[in-house]
């Protein structure tokens, strides 16, 4: 029986990223404030990559230093490279998160290298981490579909994902990038990852393209999963990946844990209003009702 999960709020990183209006710093501020009003205890405030590929988050350091940070919520920011790494830590983040694929070709096309490149691209990154006493999540992006190569190998999603953990992340997050994830897709992945890693290592991060997320995530919940990325107001998309809406909602999935009776400790009425008094000022929150 499953009593309580932990949600990991994407939607001031994952969420923004792509939006194509800068959003003000304040909104920004603003966002991640009332995100933490409702209980969220893990958020990912932003990313400390260069502003030349993701300019809509340029003002990461800002950000962080603008926001009320509680003692009991971790800030989290994704970082590419060391640099990035030597920002966030500078910035005030509580951990950071570095981002592999799965795919050979989302691999070049997002991050500009290889999966066995991108790796050699992160030891240190995790290196200097551990020397900070800083936590490092991973990311594996493109865990059942690629935009560009189709279906993904279950057991390329396996060894990246061990090689994430063998190197230092404390958990691993797996990403269906482009929402086109099944059950039986996902499961034969999840088969693949759990023949190696164990579930307490393991977070499910799901894009609705297709209309499945909430599937998808009863699948991890029957393998053990007990962590999973959700983005208020289903915010969400990657620049790399054509046709990939946003991610799951986190009001829609407090609201389905809660049908489930399964806690998260989320205030679900908060979201509902920080959905219509923070998205809604931006344009950013679709119907709230």
């Amino acid at each position: 029986m499953v009593d309580q999960v932990t949600l990991f709020e994407v939607g001031p990183r994952d969420g923004l990223q792509n939006e194509p209006r800068q959003i003000a710093t304040e909104n920004k501020i603003d966002l991640v404030n009332a995100l933490s009003e409702a209980g969220l205890k893990k958020i990912e405030v932003s990313s400390f990559v260069s502003p030349k590929w993701v300019p809509q988050l340029a003002d990461a350091a800002e950000v962080f230093a603008g926001i009320e940070r509680k003692d009991d919520t971790v800030y989290s920011a994704l970082v590419p490279n060391m640099r990035g790494c030597e920002a966030a830590i500078a910035a005030g983040a509580d951990e950071v998160a570095i981002f592999a694929s799965a795919s050979e070709t989302f691999s070049q096309r997002n991050i500009n290298c290889s999966i066995a490149k991108s790796m050699d691209r992160f030891a240190p990154v995790l290196e200097f981490a551990k020397d900070c006493s800083l936590p490092v999540r991973g990311y594996v992006s493109c865990v059942t579909d690629c935009p560009y190569e189709g279906s993904v190998s279950p057991n390329a999603v396996a060894m990246v994902t061990e090689h994430l953990l063998e190197m230092g992340c404390y958990e691993v997050s797996l990403g269906d990038t482009v929402g086109r994830g099944s059950p039986t897709s996902v499961r034969a992945m999840l088969d693949a990852v759990l023949s190696i890693v164990p579930a307490n290592c393991l977070a499910g991060h799901f894009h609705d393209t297709g209309g499945r997320a909430l599937e998808n995530i009863q699948e991890c919940l029957e393998k053990g999963i007990r962590v999973f990325d959700t983005s208020i107001g289903g915010l969400g998309g990657c620049p790399y990946a054509p046709g990939a809406s946003g991610n799951v909602a986190t009001e829609t999935v407090v609201q389905w844990f809660e049908q489930q009776k399964i806690e998260t400790h989320i205030d679900h009425s908060k979201l509902i209003e920080l959905l219509r008094d923070v998205l809604g000022t931006q344009g950013l929150a679709g119907d709230c009702e």
